[in-house]
């Protein structure tokens, strides 16, 4: 556009220019008036260049508002698009935001629940006799999970008038197992809430003398001689006690060998459970050896009847099979016998046709005659 309007003041410069110069050099009215046709002629074409140059202008004005037409089209759309990808990404946010706060509801909700079961824990092995059925449940639930029913009985009562958690019966040896399922709890909790070495050291020492004595009244109440086996188990349902006792009061364990009550966790309980079953099945594998050997026996006398039948049912086989291919050589003569005398019977009708022929040609050949 500023090249137009440039071009439009050269052309206005130079038509002032011409008439200035053409004023100077006429002097006489003809030479005023060819000047004035000059300059209308001047006129005329700068006329015509502004009305092309208008033209141009009109053209380059309608192809500027087309581009920005379509500039501002194509910004609008970019925008459109813009707004409905971020509205789409905004959603999507959302709705993981949603997502994600449904979880962390859940896991609150799945914490305060666990929360609530550790209080419950907790007030369970508080108390003493809740602590005693907590570890008789756990006994409980690994001896029926592991062994036949024949082979356990809880809260059996022995011959002093003891009653035992846990009572399996085994043969001889070694003979029914009593175990215990009852653990100093107190002892251990205050190790575990001990701050400093020394307070550590008196509750490790106040755990040792209550688990001393707990193996002491196992040993004593459990282990009858000529009843039950010469040994027992006193079962902790806690992992992190048994640890405890095997890392740092090793003395406790000796003393529980010495006096034959062996020390069980859930999951040494478990492995010993696991042999004895194996020894069970063993036991019941031996017991039904002749009961085996004996069906074996009776087995392979039938086998051995059923072997005679077979080789007599062969032989009625083979005889039939004989039978079968005597039949068959017979059928074979009698057919090739049939096919013989079939053959006979057409030759014969073969000759009395010839003769019919013959006689007909000549009673033919009479007539002609």
């Amino acid at each position: 556009m500023s090249i137009e309007l440039i071009y439009i003041g050269g052309l206005v410069l130079i038509f002032c220019a011409v008439l200035t110069f053409v004023m100077v050099k006429s002097k006489s009215r003809d030479g005023i008036a060819a000047t004035l046709n000059e300059l209308k002629e001047l006129t005329s074409h700068l006329s015509n260049a502004q009305s092309e140059i208008s033209g141009r202008i009109s053209q380059h004005q309608s192809s500027f508002n087309e581009r920005l037409e379509n500039l501002s089209k194509g910004l609008n759309d970019g925008f459109a698009k813009q707004s409905e990808r971020a509205s789409k990404s905004i959603a999507d946010l959302d709705k993981n935001l949603q997502v994600r706060m449904e979880a962390i509801k859940d896991a609150q909700k799945t914490m305060t629940n666990l929360s609530e079961e550790m209080v419950g824990l907790q007030n369970i092995l508080d108390n003493k006799q809740a602590r005693g059925a907590f570890g008789e449940t756990q006994l409980r639930d690994l001896v029926v999970n592991m062994l036949p029913p024949s082979i356990y009985q809880f809260q059996s009562t022995l011959s002093n008038g003891k009653i035992v958690d846990c009572l399996l019966k085994l043969e001889n040896p070694p003979g029914p197992i009593g175990i215990d399922s009852k653990f100093p709890l107190e002892s251990y909790q205050r190790l575990c809430e001990a701050i400093d070495d020394e307070g550590k050291k008196r509750a490790r020492v106040e755990l040792a003398t209550a688990v001393s004595k707990h193996i002491q009244d196992i040993s004593q109440k459990y282990i009858i001689s000529g009843e039950t086996a010469e040994s027992a188990l006193m079962f902790l349902p806690s992992e992190a006690v048994f640890a405890e006792l095997h890392t740092n009061l090793r003395q406790v364990v000796e003393k529980s060998h010495t006096a034959r009550v062996f020390i069980a966790s859930p999951t040494t309980l478990m492995a010993l459970l696991t042999t004895i079953r194996s020894v069970l099945k063993d036991v019941s594998m031996r017991k039904q050896a002749g009961v085996i050997q004996s069906e074996v026996s009776k087995m392979l006398g039938d086998v051995g009847l059923m072997s005679k039948r077979v080789g007599k049912l062969e032989q009625h086989i083979n005889l039939t099979a004989e039978d079968l291919r005597q039949i068959r050589i017979s059928t074979d003569k009698v057919t090739k016998r049939g096919e013989s005398i079939t053959e006979i019977e057409v030759a014969t009708g073969s000759e009395e046709n010839e003769n019919i022929t013959i006689g007909t040609n000549q009673a033919l050949t009479k007539n002609n005659e």
